[in-house]
């Protein structure tokens, strides 16, 4: 398995997310520039330009037509995904962190981070088929949660919003009132800032990494704990395959905590479990740092891996990898 080396990004990555076809892949990195690019080869096709600061998060709509990205310059654009111009901007009082559309793209959930004595805030956005009719009011702000909240995301039928963050709690909102319906046990769940979130393919169940070193598989509706995935380092990034049941889980230490480079050069790996068993299938080394972002391509049949390296890299799978036995 012969990873396709992607580079386009001069600083770190941070987000990966492939279009419903699989198709395009969209990264997101620390450059301001988020990119696009043919998942089957690697081919860069072109940048969103238009950011002031590190882009955090991105989404892309059903019908591949529309981009949302959330930036530190405190905007979140949609973008024309063909022609690369921007639709619109919403702008916020502090750095936007994630973004999400809705099933059916007519909203999307951003989060905003605490800032200047700001609280954190998720915020529900109707998205307008013509923007030249798109409207910058929020439908819905929730403040509570203490600290960033770095992941927000639908849950079943649009009735929920799922976020984590900084304070490591997972916690289910109501999307009409607002309502904090549940949160994560103290006891059972994350014992520090969950990093990433990631659905399934049908978000019946969902997988959210931690600094806590674990990986944990929740379900959607009631926010019960199924599995927990244990790994020897900081847990930044995280997939779930739609195709086998395998999960693939990425870090490293803290951008803060990397002194020297060690011997173990390129040596970051996303490591694959089984989703069912727990149990380690094996791991794809070739970063030269963490690796903050993870997306499986939505036909199961390859991932893409973003590192604090700046590159990017693609795996096809090989043969052998859909026949393994646990």
């Amino acid at each position: 398995m012969r990873p396709i080396l992607m580079k386009g990004h001069e600083r770190p990555l941070t987000f990966l997310k492939y279009n419903r076809e699989g198709d395009l892949l969209f990264s997101c990195a620390k450059d301001h520039n988020p990119t696009v690019w043919f998942a089957d080869n690697g081919e860069r096709l072109g940048t969103y330009r238009g950011h002031n600061g590190a882009v955090w998060c991105c989404d892309v709509s059903r019908d591949s037509m529309r981009l949302i990205t959330g930036s530190a310059d405190q905007t979140v654009k949609l973008w024309n995904v063909q022609t690369g111009a921007q639709l619109y901007s919403f702008n916020f009082d502090s750095p936007a962190r994630s973004v999400d559309f809705s099933v059916g793209d007519k909203l999307a959930v951003i989060t905003t981070d605490p800032f200047m004595g700001l609280p954190s805030t998720i915020q529900v956005k109707r998205i307008a088929r013509d923007p030249n009719e798109q409207s910058s009011e929020s439908v819905l702000t929730i403040k509570g949660p203490q600290g960033r909240i770095n992941r927000v995301t639908w849950g079943p039928l649009n009735k929920t919003i799922i976020s984590a963050g900084e304070d490591a709690v997972v916690r289910v909102w109501d999307t009409e009132t607002g309502q904090l319906l549940k949160e994560s046990d103290k006891e059972t769940g994350h014992q520090k800032t969950v990093t990433s979130l990631s659905k399934s393919a049908d978000g019946s169940h969902f997988l959210t990494g931690s600094l806590d070193k674990s990986a944990k598989l929740w379900d959607a509706r009631t926010l019960t704990l199924i599995k927990t995935y244990v790994t020897e380092r900081p847990v930044n990034a995280c997939a779930i395959s739609p195709l086998l049941d395998h999960v693939v889980i990425g870090g490293g230490q803290e951008a803060v905590h990397v002194t020297t480079t060690d011997r173990r050069a390129g040596k970051f790996e996303a490591k694959f479990f089984h989703k069912i068993l727990q149990e380690e299938i094996g791991g794809v080394k070739g970063h030269f740092g963490p690796i903050n972002a993870l997306a499986f391509n939505p036909d199961g049949r390859s991932f893409s891996s973003g590192g604090e390296d700046g590159y990017v890299r693609l795996h096809h799978f090989d043969p052998d990898y859909f026949n393994i036995k646990m």
